[in-house]
């Protein structure tokens, strides 16, 4: 999701722009009937065979090797499924007050997801910090997100009386179905698959931008098919935006102050506050269908809309610390 580290000010590439004509099309050339009802299957299919090629591309090796740092995981879990719930929930006041009490399960839907795999990754390495740990904490992260998420929403949502949110069995079933029993299935059939993703990675990438791309289009299709739009305000959009931007200025505050408590190295510290402070929407769409049912568009507003502030302010310190480690080692030199 970003360029490479030549850019000084990095900045989402085609991903966000993918996004955004996703969104104009589900503006203006809504799908409605059999055709809104294929696209729903179309969906599902594709959520399907994005968790099946996860399943087939995570390498088993990189799990076990990034564990043996468990400070390093401890604080990314810690930080991602701890961390953020708590400071959503402690500061409940502040972010309700921008963004309203319907937007707001948004924000707690959020903090409950797992964080992202590529951005999180290309950001540690411009910036320079632990690659092989961060291939390693997304990975995990993700993985037990497909747990944990459903548990987190289900506590969250169910202390602040959200409808829907119960985790049930049908919860537990659908989850299995669309994310475990793919991904299972894709670890099995790795050793015969393994070499075909490894070179078809811009295939695979390709299929990960589609099946958000084509959650987002449904999504913001049946919104408008339904007038949701008429009920939401400019400055609505505007408090969602600054409660993104303090939420994450909130963690990643934190993060990086634990860690130089904790005595974390520089690179470890850079790979904790990248790992531990983003959100995957790549994660939380899909898995938005197996807990509620459906694209709730108060769940994935707050979703788009956080995913576009971390990539914005993440770009802008991993090429601040990309600029800062060439200087240094000049000066060594």
């Amino acid at each position: 999701m970003v360029r490479g580290a030549k850019h000084s000010i990095l900045l989402p590439d085609a991903f966000t722009a993918g996004i955004i004509l996703s969104i104009l099309l589900g503006l203006l050339v809504p799908c409605r009937g059999m055709i809104a009802t294929g696209f729903g299957w179309l969906t599902q299919a594709a959520i399907v065979l994005l968790f099946f090629l996860y399943g087939v591309k995570l390498s088993r090796r990189s799990v076990v090797d990034g564990i043996l740092h468990w400070r390093l995981q401890s604080m990314v879990l810690l930080s991602t499924f701890v961390l953020f719930p708590v400071v959503v929930w402690l500061g409940r006041g502040v972010l309700e007050a921008l963004v309203g009490a319907t937007l707001f399960s948004g924000v707690l839907y959020v903090a409950c997801l797992p964080s992202t795999v590529q951005s999180s990754i290309a950001f540690t390495s411009i910036a320079g910090g632990n690659v092989p740990a961060a291939v390693c904490s997304a990975s995990i992260s993700s993985l037990l997100g497909v747990v944990l998420t459903p548990l987190l929403v289900g506590l969250l949502f169910s202390m602040d009386h959200v409808q829907g949110s119960r985790v049930g069995l049908d919860t537990v079933l659908t989850i299995s179905y669309q994310i475990l029993l793919p991904f299972a299935l894709g670890q099995a059939l790795q050793r015969f698959l393994k070499a075909w993703a490894d070179n078809h990675r811009s295939l695979i990438s390709t299929n990960d931008r589609l099946t958000i791309w084509l959650v987002v289009y449904t999504s913001f299709s049946s919104a408008t098919a339904q007038g949701y739009w008429a009920q939401l305000s400019w400055t609505q959009l505007a408090g969602l935006i600054a409660a993104s931007l303090i939420l994450l200025a909130v963690i990643q505050f934190i993060i990086w102050g634990t860690c130089h408590l904790l005595h974390f190295e520089r690179a470890d510290s850079i790979t904790i506050l990248f790992c531990g402070s983003k959100k995957s929407l790549a994660v939380g769409a899909p898995m938005m269908l197996a807990i509620f049912g459906e694209l709730d568009n108060n769940l994935l507003l707050p979703l788009m809309v956080f995913h576009q502030v971390q990539l914005m302010v993440c770009s802008h310190l991993a090429g601040r610390w990309h600029r800062t480690a060439r200087v240094d080692s000049s000066q060594r030199e």
